[in-house]
């Protein structure tokens, strides 16, 4: 059977998220989306959340381009004064690595996110993290503790076929061919631990190579290569004018996103093609 998660992210990031986000759950095949805790729009996220309570929710994880929970006077620090994370992802996961005397700030701040998502009341259903976050070593080891200590059972296992990519958008060849090694690479580290927890995952994940660009045209020829079991597909939708999602993604075609999740032709592709909408808890969506 096929079966199919399709999730935002970035909830909570800005109000145009918000809007698009609830708008892809109530009018077209969203199932899932995760939550920034630290995002400037968190508050009117989780009062969404509660009122589409057959939205799941799981917790973005965010440690590059965001701001943190928690406040660090120390040095060297995760955070500037401001108490934001680096903006440049790369110089982020090397000192994330490297500095051994940042790990116990990043438990701290990993462990806060958690809380501060379960002081919410809503279950959270799943991690994954901005910019793919989660995988790197030194914060999935943090996280393969923290998981079952917080009930979590299921994690974005961020890996997807290079040549299946290529075949729906042919472009930015060495690019994604740099990011499905480093993210198959990761992935081979982190599935053995997830399986030994027995915390599931999805068997691919689609969004990672075309991040941005996960337009109608995209997601129809996409849909024709769902293997059987669980895949799951991650967007970032948003209803522009919004200046907080055009400052950190420019480039992506938000508007375009959120069209292919409310798209007729869409609904229909994943009917006829027999696939089942579902959430990471397993609950089937008929109201796509």
């Amino acid at each position: 059977m096929k079966e199919l998660i399709i999730n935002a992210d970035d909830f909570g990031l800005s109000s145009g998220v918000n809007r698009a986000v609830i708008t892809a759950w109530r009018e077209g095949c969203l199932t899932s989306t995760s939550l920034m805790v630290g995002g400037g729009a968190f508050d009117e996220a989780v009062d969404l959340a509660r009122a589409n309570p057959g939205l799941q929710v799981g917790l973005h994880l965010t440690l590059v381009q965001g701001r943190g929970v928690l406040p660090s006077e120390r040095f060297p620090s995760i955070v500037d004064r401001g108490g934001n994370f680096t903006n440049d992802p790369v110089h982020g996961g090397m000192r994330y690595y490297f500095l051994k005397s940042l790990h116990r700030q990043l438990r701290q701040e990993i462990e806060a996110q958690i809380v501060r998502f379960r002081e919410t009341g809503i279950p959270l259903s799943h991690v994954d993290g901005h910019l793919n976050i989660h995988m790197h070593p030194v914060v999935f080891d943090i996280l393969r503790e923290l998981m079952p200590k917080h009930g979590i059972a299921t994690f974005r296992l961020s890996r997807e076929r290079l040549g299946v990519d290529l075949r729906l958008a042919p472009s930015r060849y060495l690019g994604k061919a740099a990011d499905a090694f480093i993210f198959s690479r990761l992935a081979a580290r982190c599935k053995p631990h997830l399986d030994r927890l027995g915390i599931g995952y999805a068997v691919e994940v689609k969004g990672l190579l075309n991040s941005g660009r996960m337009t109608e045209e995209y997601l129809l020829k996409a849909l024709d290569t769902v293997q059987d079991g669980v895949t799951e597909i991650y967007f970032h939708p948003g209803c522009l004018p919004c200046a907080e999602i055009s400052r950190w993604m420019p480039d992506y075609r938000h508007g375009e996103e959120l069209a292919a999740l409310v798209s007729p032709r869409v609904a229909e592709k994943i009917r006829s093609g027999g696939i089942r909408l579902r959430n990471y808890r397993g609950e089937e969506k008929n109201h796509a």
